[in-house]
């Protein structure tokens, strides 16, 4: 019965001051809905990169020549390096009994457009038929890019899924003719959606054949990456070694000088874009717990004001017998009730945010996980308590004489 009695009085001391209450768990529904939404975003985001460079299929590597660089200074002596070309992909596939496919690809950007609609900006890749297979790329429409397409440089075009939809809305674009820059090329396929990352879309691409690209971009050297697969994932490392030989070998490289390419797989892609964002991500999320632990501080300073004008009150309860702990946990209730509150409004709130909001803003799939629940309604709850112990041990140690006598 005391129990009972002590909840509903915490409840009638919130609804008698119903402002003050309801900024209070305003300020907690905001910190906590932060904290869920950055989470998920955060989360999300990871989820998304580990999709896309799975798409590379595990025993995939890329053999680069810029690689993985911080700073400016090895940016600049990389520039130095000789570019990588497409003459290399007979020689690795001599040298290397272990690959199983040996690819290009080169990159561009370009608008392109379709009757009055335009797109700008679009990536424009340009890459050898087997692409498709390492990439673990699925075709949706039509068919991919062939052998004869790069040999004869055809003005053929693959697209991702969001050109189609933008170009083609409602309607069949195989067979349809899209301009390229100033070049027309004819539409032979579409992708399967492959979703967004980092706030880009993986999506919004056109793939022409890589002889065709390089006519087209006329790049000095005509660069490419070159994109291969081993015979197994088992098997990619002996691989990657022999491809090392015969790039060494090809390209005259000293025994004692270091490699003037890199070779770079999925998972050292992950780790490279995790340990560049680790700190980003660190000041994503402290932001929003920064404003839960203000919220706590309100929550004190506004028990303190509670305490303060109750003080009369609290020595009527202890003149009749009301003990200390009871003091102290009607004041600890009342402080959890609003962290409570503004713990499954931040909830609620960020759930609906997440799937809502973020998902069509950012393009990724932002679904609020467990642990950003957890994470958000546990801190709320750990704030309230932690904020409110002060004020309330505060309460329960007045002396009820004075308290009597407090004007």
């Amino acid at each position: 019965m005391i129990l009972v009695t002590l909840i509903r009085e915490s409840l009638a001391a919130l609804w008698a001051n119903r402002l003050r209450s309801f900024l209070t768990v305003l300020g907690m529904t905001m910190g906590v809905t932060s904290v869920i939404a950055i989470v998920s975003t955060v989360e999300g985001m990871q989820n998304n990169l580990e999709d896309a460079f799975a798409s590379l299929g595990s025993n995939t590597f890329i053999v680069t020549r810029f690689g993985f660089g911080l700073s400016m200074q090895e940016y600049l002596e990389r520039m130095h390096r000789r570019k990588l070309t497409r003459s290399l992909i007979e020689p690795i596939r001599e040298g290397c009994p272990d690959c199983a496919e040996v690819g290009a690809e080169a990159y561009g950007s370009s608008t392109i457009k379709y009757g009055s609609k335009r797109m700008s900006w679009v990536n424009i890749e340009g890459n050898t038929p087997n692409i498709l297979a390492m990439r673990d790329l699925d075709v949706a429409m039509g068919r991919y890019l062939s052998w004869e397409d790069d040999s004869r440089r055809k003005h053929v075009a693959f697209l991702g899924s969001k050109v189609y939809e933008k170009l083609f809305e409602g309607m069949n674009g195989i067979g349809e003719k899209i301009r390229i820059g100033k070049e027309e090329f004819v539409v032979i396929g579409v992708a399967e959606a492959l979703g967004g990352m980092l706030g880009g879309d993986m999506d919004e691409f056109v793939a022409i054949p890589l002889s065709t690209h390089q006519k087209m971009f006329r790049q000095p050297g005509n660069p490419v990456n070159l994109v291969i697969s081993s015979v197994s994932l088992g098997r990619r490392e002996q691989a990657m070694d022999q491809v090392r030989v015969v790039l060494r070998s090809a390209r005259h490289v000293n025994y004692d000088d270091s490699d003037d390419f890199a070779i770079v797989t999925p998972d050292a892609i992950l780790s490279f874009i995790n340990d560049f964002t680790r700190g980003f991500r660190i000041v994503l999320i402290s932001l929003p717990l920064l404003s839960i632990i203000i919220g706590g501080i309100v929550i004190m300073n506004i028990m303190m004001i509670s305490v303060t004008e109750r003080t009369r009150e609290i020595g009527i309860r202890k003149s009749i017998g009301a003990r200390r702990s009871h003091i102290l946990t009607q004041f600890l209730y009342e402080s959890t009730f609003l962290s409570l509150v503004g713990g499954t409004l931040g909830i609620f709130f960020g759930v609906l945010i997440g799937q809502q909001v973020l998902t069509s803003l950012l393009d990724i799939y932002v679904t609020p996980t467990t642990l950003a629940i957890v994470l958000g309604f546990g801190i709320s709850m750990a704030v309230g308590l932690f904020f409110g112990i002060y004020p309330a041990v505060r309460a329960s140690r007045f002396d009820p004489i004075k308290a009597l006598s407090y004007d």
